[in-house]
């Protein structure tokens, strides 16, 4: 329990329920790099092995989880809801079940029927967990306590994409139009908006709004509705403006030519690891390589191979290499280059900014700065490890001195 106080928002929980002199039972954590479909028996052994704590734990008068909400395995759409209603059967009517869920989520009717109250993060990039967990401890101990009695209904927003928040319309939207709704005395308690998960191929997939009030459905269900068809009205407004390969680069090295205001930065929301992608796509170092780039720098390709053979050989040794492309066809081809090792760190740890508390410490394994040349004239640095990571900051690059 000692080690949790940074694993939002598990450390948050505590600290609140140990303020107000309630006991906290701290079970299971575990989490990966989105990917493919779980391995049936890897998802029955944790959900198993949390379900045994929670028995273990005994009559209790909350359940707080924090899930991300589109787990999919081998036999299960619905790895969350399975889940959930398994906790239900546990616990019984009288314990309050409170979740909080990613906002790339799939809403289904078994998480909503086995949960109390269900909240989703607002921010995309996720920036608000820690405030998200803050909500969920206050709104689930008041409905334990018999303050607010939670009434829930979801409006499918019939759209798939990827929505940004951190400005524009839909930035807009969630502070001027839900939080301004959360904070009046109108028996709302909680707005969400679920993205849902775009890259999933189940029933569930899509986006939707969540509104929950006290003790109101018809409120719920009308609110659900209207704001979910403002969202859908603002579907051309709110995702992103996205280039081609080709377009994205001219662009970059065009602002490159002009009066210097700092970096260009290009984030490839294809090969995201965050998404599920593999994380080690060549597409973006072949065209840096192929048209003679120099002073640029890539953040993170996935290559554990790359990485122990620049940990053999140490820093400031040069050889060639074969980086990329080897979790298949969509990553393109491996490349071949010159590399000179730069920098190493061991089970280093990428830190995820939030909006308040301290930045999340995401573990990328063993990395590597290398520097990579071409008889083009190209020369790149690239940012290496040993385990799927995303960048979600500029320290992926400033703590290996690139």
């Amino acid at each position: 329990a000692n080690d949790i106080a940074d694993l939002e928002p598990f450390g948050v929980w505590r600290e609140m329920a140990l303020a107000e002199d309630h006991e906290f039972i701290f079970s299971l954590y575990a989490n990966a790099r989105p990917s493919g479909i779980v391995i049936q028996s890897v998802y029955e052994s944790l959900r198993d092995e949390l379900l045994q704590a929670l028995r273990a734990a005994g009559p209790v008068d909350i359940v707080l989880l924090a899930l991300h909400g589109a787990m999919i395995a081998e036999g299960y759409d619905d790895c969350e809801g399975d889940m959930l209603q398994r906790v239900r059967a546990i616990v019984g009517e009288q314990t309050t079940i409170g979740i909080t869920l990613d906002l790339h989520c799939h809403l289904t009717d078994n998480m909503l029927s086995a949960a109390d109250i269900v909240i989703t993060y607002k921010d995309y990039p996720h920036t608000d967990i820690r405030d998200r967990g803050q909500e969920l401890f206050i709104h689930t101990l008041a409905a334990a306590k018999g303050a607010i009695k939670p009434t829930m209904a979801q409006f499918d927003c019939q759209m798939i994409g990827i929505y940004p928040t951190t400005g524009g319309a839909l930035r807009d939207f969630i502070d001027q139009r839900m939080v301004p709704l959360e904070q009046a005395d109108n028996g709302v308690i909680s707005i969400s908006f679920a993205h849902g998960f775009p890259h999933a191929d189940i029933a569930d997939t899509g986006s939707k709004m969540l509104v929950v009030t006290d003790n109101n459905p018809a409120l719920a269900q009308e609110l659900a509705r209207t704001l979910g068809l403002e969202i859908f009205a603002m579907r051309k407004q709110i995702g992103f403006n996205s280039l081609s390969l080709d377009q994205a680069f001219e662009k970059a090295l065009a602002l490159t030519e002009a009066p210097a205001t700092g970096p260009v930065v290009i984030a490839d929301q294809a090969d995201n690891t965050g998404a599920g992608a593999p994380g080690d796509s060549t597409y973006a170092l072949r065209w840096l390589l192929d048209h003679g780039v120099s002073n640029a720098g890539i953040a993170i390709i996935y290559d554990p191979e790359v990485v122990r053979i620049a940990t053999m050989v140490g820093v400031g040794a040069t050889l060639p290499v074969r980086i990329g492309g080897k979790l298949g066809p969509t990553s393109g081809d491996p490349v071949d280059v010159d590399m000179e090792v730069l920098c190493l760190k061991s089970n280093y740890q990428h830190l995820w900014p939030q909006q308040s508390g301290k930045p999340l410490q995401c573990p990328a394994g063993d990395i590597a700065a290398l520097r990579l040349t071409a008889n083009t004239g190209a020369c790149i640095d690239v940012v290496v490890s040993s385990r799927r990571a995303q960048c979600f900051s500029p320290s992926i690059f400033s703590d290996l001195g690139v």
